[in-house]
């Protein structure tokens, strides 16, 4: 598979996003019975494997992720990094005055729980944006942190509340050490929400944020492109598959987009 990659903000050039050696564990982590059906349907517009391929994900890694809301990543990155690294789950806090978050803190530790042959070794910490609880790994402990279409919640809390996020990110991080982003993209020639009530998000606003805390872009790349999306739905983002806010209004038209276009970006702390 090939796709178009960037580097920096100028340059281009045509490379493979499939490692020259396959990681036939990353592989196998991918195909295991250990994944929800539903979730296995959406590899076609998720793309899990070119995805984590891209950010250099290795089996020895350190590995925060941000957000993880169902496990859909997560029961990906769970058994692939068991044996020789480690995952750190930054998940929803229980203790959160709303209840959708106590329920969401809820439903990912009965997950975990359910399958100790898979997740015993993940640990569990709080990741709040809107509390400002962002202690949720050691500094300087990551070798890589992800985040997969969560930005535009961070920017519901406003810039300084994102900023921190970053910055949060980029501490936790080896030198080094990489942050990857997969968000909705919002067009270029767009007005920028600063709320980003659609769920939608300029490449260049991620960008810029990554860069005041002090990321490098290292590569964009096209993984998660579906240029049939218009970004520019009645119901926002959550009008597409999987989610389907307006339910049955429109719904053939959406089915037919698909999911979301997506920025694929990875930063490198330097």
């Amino acid at each position: 598979m090939k796709t178009w990659i960037s580097i920096g903000l100028a340059a281009a050039a045509l490379i493979s996003t499939v490692p020259a050696q396959a990681d036939d564990v990353l592989k196998a982590a991918i195909a295991g019975a250990q994944r929800t059906p539903a979730f296995m349907a959406r590899d076609v517009w998720r793309h899990p494997y070119e995805t984590l391929s891209f950010f250099g994900l290795r089996a020895s890694d350190t590995v925060v992720e941000l957000s993880p809301g169902g496990g859909w990543y997560t029961e990906i990155l769970a058994p692939y990094l068991r044996e020789r690294g480690r995952l750190i789950l930054a998940g929803d806090d229980p203790a959160s005055p709303q209840a959708y978050y106590q329920r969401s803190a809820a439903r990912l530790k009965q997950k975990l729980q359910a399958q100790p042959a898979v997740y015993d070794k993940v640990q569990l910490t709080v990741f709040d944006a809107g509390a400002g609880k962002l202690a949720y790994a050691p500094a300087g402990a990551a070798d890589l942190v992800l985040t997969f279409r969560n930005v535009h919640n961070w920017m519901s809390h406003g810039e300084a509340r994102t900023q921190a996020v970053f910055q949060s990110v980029f501490d936790s991080l080896k030198p080094g050490g990489v942050f990857g982003v997969v968000e909705h993209r919002l067009p270029a020639d767009r007005v920028q929400d600063e709320k980003a009530a659609s769920g939608y998000v300029q490449q260049a606003y991620v960008v810029r944020m990554a860069e005041r805390v002090g990321f490098k872009l290292a590569a964009s790349s096209e993984i998660n492109a579906n240029p049939r999306d218009t970004a520019d739905h009645e119901g926002g983002v959550w009008s597409l598959p999987p989610s389907y806010g307006l339910k049955d209004k429109d719904r053939a038209r959406y089915e037919a987009i698909g999911e979301s276009d997506r920025m694929t970006l990875k930063f490198v702390k330097p």
